[in-house]
């Protein structure tokens, strides 16, 4: 091992109010099933490919929502990325920024980016 700090990020955390509510969005949000559990009554991992998100109930409060997306979904179609999104009456923070990506929030007032790969 050169250096023990490796040049990958394992997980991010969303603080999200209620957990079970928390989990059944962003599952529908991805089109996965809600099938894992919730851990220690608070977290629920998000079957990723790649990175992984943690929502956690536990962290949750007004300070620490999320107000500049620190990461981005990917989506191979921006358009119809931007219309799911829309068609679900998730609020739109951006319309399409320069053809590549929009923001939105979370139920919980969190913002997330959908951005083209």
């Amino acid at each position: 091992m050169d250096h023990p700090i490796l040049n990958h990020i394992g997980t991010v955390f969303i603080p999200v109010k209620n957990i079970v509510h928390g989990r059944d969005w962003y599952c529908d949000l991805l089109g996965i099933s809600p099938d894992g559990e919730i851990l220690f009554g608070h977290i629920y991992v998000i079957p990723m490919k790649g990175t992984g998100i943690v929502l956690d109930s536990k962290i949750y409060s007004e300070e620490n929502l999320i107000k500049t997306p620190l990461f981005h979904l990917d989506t191979e179609d921006i358009e119809a990325a931007y219309r799911y999104i829309k068609g679900k009456g998730i609020q739109l923070v951006t319309e399409i920024q320069h053809e590549h990506y929009f923001n939105f929030q979370d139920p919980f007032g969190n913002q997330l980016m959908i951005c083209k790969c």
